[in-house]
């Protein structure tokens, strides 16, 4: 028997699912932004769409209706069941496994490969905003397959991943997400549209990967880690906070490590990651 099969409950669904703030659940409840949020992708290079966090299927429904494969990926077993009867009830004509499953799983240690061997896919989702970050990391090493990467962060860390360099909030995230996609923020929602609401802002981006992102010079392992290094003491010049690779002093010498990090393009912090990895 597959690990992905989930027994039936008996469970009364009149009341719905109740959110849990130990997984950090935020249920969004407005039509009208869940539909802007699954118009965000262009459902295009790929025929499958991952869910993280379907929750009671607000943006499902307006994903299914795009003619896509649908997996929702939940940790809590009380969405599991409410999806599965839910969408069983209301969709009978277009949900079939052909079209829509839900897995209960942890995304964050999910081997995607069971799920989509080496096809390509998107991501969507309301992502719980205690672990949105490691979310965007993990999906990051899956980037050979996933095309588009769209949905719901916290505002901030939504504005962090798209910052420019020379931004406040420029950072790790912003770095590595923008050497692979092309980041957009698109729009900012209330805490009004969910149950329950949350003490803050949230904001909505768009990443599509970009078609020259496996040309880049130098490996993910030495970017984020030249990277990491360096917005770790961002206060610091290259020169200090990379001092810990014991780098040449001819290297050394380059203008680019008199700059801090948040001084320094992703385009430069490439290059500089290259010529690193040579003298590996």
């Amino acid at each position: 028997m597959s690990k992905y099969k989930h027994k039936h409950s008996k469970k009364s669904f009149d009341k719905g699912v109740q959110a849990k703030k130990h997984l950090g659940q935020h249920f969004l409840k407005d039509e009208g932004v869940a539909l802007r949020i699954a118009d965000c992708l262009s459902y295009k290079g790929y025929d499958q769409v991952l869910e993280i966090g379907p929750g009671t299927g607000v943006l499902t429904k307006h994903v299914l209706r795009k003619n896509i494969k649908v997996t929702a990926m939940e940790l809590d077993s009380e969405s599991v069941v409410y999806l599965k009867h839910s969408f069983g009830l209301e969709h009978p004509k277009i949900v079939s496994p052909k079209t829509f499953e839900v897995i209960e799983a942890d995304f964050l240690k999910e081997d995607l490969s069971e799920i989509y061997g080496d096809r390509s896919f998107a991501i969507i989702g309301n992502f719980p905003y205690n672990i949105s970050t490691q979310i965007v990391f993990k999906a990051l090493e899956y980037r050979d397959q996933v095309i588009e990467f769209g949905g719901m962060f916290q505002k901030e860390v939504a504005q962090r991943i798209c910052a420019p360099h020379g931004s406040k909030t420029y950072g790790i995230l912003s770095v590595l997400s923008q050497a692979y996609y092309d980041a957009e923020y698109l729009f900012t929602v209330k805490p009004g549209v969910f149950n329950p609401p949350p003490k803050v802002d949230s904001g909505v981006l768009l990443l599509s990967r970009k078609q020259d992102y496996n040309n880049l010079p130098c490996s993910y392992q030495t970017l984020s880690r030249v990277v990491k290094l360096a917005f770790q003491q961002r206060r610091k010049t290259l020169r200090n906070s990379l001092k810990s690779l014991n780098l040449p002093d001819g290297l050394r010498e380059d203008k680019i490590f008199d700059l801090r990090p948040e001084q320094i393009s992703v385009e430069d912090f490439i290059g500089l990651a290259a010529r690193i990895e040579k003298l590996s």
